[in-house]
């Protein structure tokens, strides 16, 4: 049955691959050619205004050139003298001859020295040096025949629209330069001609100089710059030989890309544009795709919905199948660590008490034997008392029951300053990068867990690595929301520690975090570095994941909250005075192990205390209630019946002036004592660390009493 749905299945994927690709391809297929035929009618379109244009374009310059011809023909053999004699008839003579022509603004003949003579605009003609302009300057070295002009603003005493020139020179009956006859043409004319011709959007027309000077366009340039580049349409045309052409361009002027057909005119420097926008062309092809899918979209939509709905109710079994999986791993991986934090922290109690009798019994035993062969035992036997306790420390981490000091630390100054520490404990070919945060990121940690941590996390990388690499300490801060399984919200700092080790296999990297796993050989380590970080990170609020490619490396984020809390300064360690000497003070002593109770009064009595044992609470409150020269309580927190945090706040509140010092391999209680300002002391404690802690305490009591 399983192999006959999933075969559905396919069947069903199949269909929907068909009904996705088959009408992309009949659509693109179709696309394709629509996109041909519109490119190809707008050509047609874009010649047939070439054409329209070019045709008006011949008229309107073969109306100007018979003007100047006439205009020519009349003054021939006339000397300046006798054209200013005749300037009336003239004036009249030439305003009728271009009194039919919209395209012309007026006329002109100059004398040799570049002033008019005779002009259509006023009589009697005024005579301002003209010498300057290009359509005089042309003629004067030699005969150029007909010359075409810049665009040009009138000058003052003249006025009115902007204009270029067609211009022909004046010669004397001896050959010699005698002026210039010039006639002033509207671009104004032409643009609104191009307007009548090219009324699609997008449409473009222009008459430029083979120079690249542009005497009009549509639509039109704002600025005074209408020149276009030298590698621009004409330019090209030029250097090809070409007197006509197409071609798709971006203009030099307006940035706007357009399909362009151009033409020369016959005997004069100036060609002829006519093109339209890309993105018009594009446009019209897009509106006709347009209603291409108006009409298919619909079909294949609803096609695509009901196979879809086929799969989705296909798949809904595979789907509810695999999160009830997901869920119950999830769940089992959970309770599986919760059960091993709970076992853990157990043993770590018990093994406490355990290493506390063994390291006190050594320390008794070191006062009564000075063989040195007894003494190189007692050592090897502290040394794994030692060990022992750091083991306790990782197995109390990892089930978050370990006293946690935590304070406000910058944490980029933290590895910063660990950075050394790092560096030697892995070899020398593998380099270590630290990228700090450009701010101070403060959090709320344990600073020698967290060293712990980096050390961890650098060791393992190093065994990762045993070619050599480089780790990568990168710190950033990052608002969350209920992110990864404790739905971590709020704004975390971020550690990450990346290296380029072999990577994690993906059929462990669910265990990586139990106490006691590793793939390492039995004598490379314990299983328990990941473990102290996981419960680091969980005593600090926070999270870890872990991102790993097979031969590429391993990356752990560390989740941390960011705290508010200033930083505060280090302040150096007092120096403890040692008890007063003269009448011993006297402990009451509160431990429900007697061995452990045996030990502790063992260590008070070097300390120059008198001890008075209490195996319980509740036999510590009768002793409170019958004595009066109790100066001092060290009270184990877990025992049976009433708790040693309990007693505390009993003492606080009756006997103020009795200091009191707590114990504990570990319990939930451990922070609340910390929290509530009570000294505490970490089982297995050593003789020096149950001194200091007894000794401070005296001094903190005698520096609060009353004067």
């Amino acid at each position: 049955m399983l192999t006959a749905q999933r075969d559905s299945l396919r069947l069903l994927r199949a269909i929907l691959v068909a009904s996705v690709v088959l009408p992309i391809a009949l659509f693109s297929y179709a696309s394709w050619l629509a996109y041909r035929t519109n490119e190809a009618n707008a050509d047609r379109q874009i010649d047939k205004t070439r054409d329209i244009i070019t045709e008006h374009a011949l008229k309107i310059f073969e109306s100007v050139q018979r003007s100047i011809a006439e205009t020519a023909e009349i003054v021939r053999g006339m000397s300046d003298d006798e054209i200013r004699a005749n300037e009336p008839a003239l004036h009249e003579r030439l305003k009728r001859l271009v009194g039919g022509s919209e395209q012309i603004k007026s006329m002109w003949i100059f004398d040799k020295t570049g002033r008019p003579l005779v002009n259509t605009m006023q009589f009697p003609s005024p005579t301002p040096d003209l010498s300057d302009r290009d359509y005089f300057r042309i003629h004067l070295g030699k005969n150029t025949g007909l010359y075409v002009g810049r665009v040009l603003q009138p000058r003052p005493p003249f006025d009115g629209a902007p204009f270029f020139s067609v211009s022909r020179r004046r010669d004397a009956s001896d050959g010699s330069f005698a002026g210039v006859i010039q006639t002033s043409v509207l671009p104004d004319y032409f643009e609104g001609f191009y307007a009548k011709v090219g009324r699609e959007d997008g449409s473009f027309a222009s008459l430029v100089r083979e120079d690249g000077a542009i005497l009009a366009r549509m639509p039109e340039i704002d600025g005074t710059d209408t020149a276009v580049k030298p590698d621009g349409i004409v330019g090209q045309a030029i250097r090809e030989g070409h007197s006509e052409g197409r071609m798709t361009t971006v203009s030099s002027l307006d940035g706007v890309e357009r399909r362009v057909a151009f033409r020369k005119l016959p005997s004069l420097p100036v060609y002829v544009f006519a093109g339209l926008e890309t993105s018009a062309i594009r446009a019209t092809w897009q509106a006709q795709m347009g209603a291409y899918l108006l009409v298919g979209l619909p079909a294949t939509a609803a096609l695509i919905a009901i196979v879809l709905l086929a799969i989705r109710r296909t798949q809904k079994l595979y789907e509810e199948a695999d999160r009830r999986h997901i869920a119950e791993n999830a769940l089992k991986q959970s309770q599986r660590l919760e059960s091993l934090g709970r076992l853990t922290g157990g043993v770590a109690h018990d093994f406490n008490n355990l290493l506390m009798v063994v390291g006190g019994s050594v320390q008794r035993l070191r006062r009564r034997h000075s063989d040195l062969q007894d003494i190189r035992s007692f050592d090897m036997i502290d040394s794994a008392v030692a060990k022992g306790t750091a083991l306790t420390r990782q197995l109390l981490s990892f089930s978050r029951r370990h006293n946690v000091a935590a304070k406000a630390v910058d944490l980029g100054d933290a590895v910063t300053k660990f950075a050394d520490v790092l560096r030697q404990s892995v070899r020398s070919d593998i380099g270590i990068m630290i990228d700090p945060p450009a701010e101070p990121v403060v959090v709320m940690i344990d600073p020698n867990e967290f060293e712990i941590a980096l050390l961890n996390l650098a060791l393992n990388a190093r065994d990762a690595m045993p070619d050599g690499g480089r780790i990568t300490i990168s710190i950033r801060t990052e608002t969350l929301k209920n992110f990864g399984p404790r739905k971590l919200t709020g704004t975390y700092a971020i550690l990450s520690f990346a290296d380029t080790g072999v990577g994690i296999p993906d059929d462990i990297r669910e265990r990586i975090f139990e106490p006691f796993f590793t793939t390492k050989p039995v004598d490379r380590g314990t299983g328990l570095g990941l473990s102290q970080i996981y419960g680091f990170v969980q005593q600090s609020s926070g999270a870890i994941t872990v991102d790993s490619d097979l031969g590429r490396g391993t990356r752990f984020d560390l989740f941390l909250p960011l705290s508010a809390e200033t930083l505060g300064l280090d302040e150096p360690t007092a120096e403890l005075a040692p008890p007063q000497s003269g009448k011993p003070k006297t402990l009451l002593l509160v431990e429900d192990h007697p061995d452990v109770a045996s030990v502790a009064a063992d260590y008070a009595g070097q300390c120059g205390f008198t001890v008075v044992p209490a195996n319980c609470a509740e036999a510590a409150v009768e002793v409170l209630n019958r004595r009066r020269d109790i100066d001092l309580v060290f009270s184990d927190i877990v025992m049976p019946g009433m708790s040693g945090l309990e007693l505390a706040r009993l003492i606080r509140e009756h006997h103020p002036e009795t200091p009191v010092v707590l114990a504990s391999g570990y319990s939930d209680r451990s922070a609340s004592a910390l929290s509530e300002g009570f000294a505490l002391l970490q089982k297995p404690y050593t003789l020096d660390e149950m001194r200091a802690a007894l000794t401070q305490a005296l001094q903190s009591a005698s520096d609060t009493a009353p004067v």
